[in-house]
This record gives structure tokens, C-alpha cells and sequence, in this order.
């Protein structure tokens, strides 16, 4: 793959219509997450942290199927359905995440999401050449 290509990353059984992750030079750009239990089309029951810590696995799965992990993201963009749930997000959040390694990150709240979710995030991995 050159600089200069882009390489959609699809999942040919899901009938979502974007790609997962898509790889544009060193950088894997990872669509929105939601806490859904693999090809189910609802989110896990429990709350805010049961869907954050869903959402985070879901992430996991995506990097790890691109041979990487969360130590290669950089930037991740958060959609809460409710600021008032930024605490509690966190609290799973910082689970994943080396503290010397926490990505630049933003946090908003929003009107709605998928599914009705509660909360929904997108990363940017670094790809290095191993």
C-alpha cells in the first residue's frame, strides 16, 4: 500500500452501509462504536458502563483484526447521550488505556444516537511498520 491509497475495511456479513475502519496511509480511521453485542442490532443492557465496556471491546476487536491494540490510538471522539454520563464513562474508559499512553480526545453531548445508545466513540490508530 502506497501513501497515497485508501483501503476500506469491510465486514462482508454485516448489512451496515459503512466500512468499520478504514486505512489511509499510517493512520486507521475507526468508525463509530456503539456498545451492540456483535451482530445484534441492540445495545448490551446494564447502563453506561455496561455499554462503554461493550463499546471498548468492539473497538478491541476492529484494532486487534488490524494488528492493532489501544496502545496505537491516538484521537478518540466521544459521543455521550448525556454529559451528566462523562464521569461514569470514564471510569471504563481509563480501563484500556496506559496512563502515560490516553489519546487527544473530545467529549459531546448529543440529541441521539444509534439503537438509542448511550454512548458511541471514534478512534484514529497509528500503523507502524513492524
Amino acid at each position: 500500500m502506497t501513501q497515497s491509497e485508501i483501503e476500506f475495511i469491510r465486514n462482508p456479513n454485516s448489512p451496515l452501509p459503512f466500512s468499520p475502519a478504514v486505512r489511509v496511509g499510517d493512520v486507521l480511521y475507526l468508525s463509530g462504536a456503539l456498545g451492540n453485542v456483535p451482530g445484534k442490532m441492540e445495545v448490551v443492557p446494564g447502563g453506561i458502563q455496561a455499554e462503554t465496556r461493550q463499546m471498548m471491546q468492539n473497538i478491541a476487536n476492529t484494532l486487534e483484526q488490524n494488528g492493532l491494540s489501544f496502545n496505537d490510538v491516538f484521537k478518540c471522539q466521544v459521543f455521550l447521550k448525556d454529559m451528566a454520563l462523562w464521569a461514569d464513562f470514564n471510569k471504563v474508559y481509563l480501563e484500556y488505556f496506559k496512563p502515560e499512553r490516553l489519546p487527544a480526545r473530545s467529549a459531546m453531548g448529543v440529541n441521539g444516537l444509534a439503537l438509542g445508545a448511550s454512548v458511541e466513540m471514534e478512534c484514529m490508530a497509528h500503523i507502524t511498520k513492524k
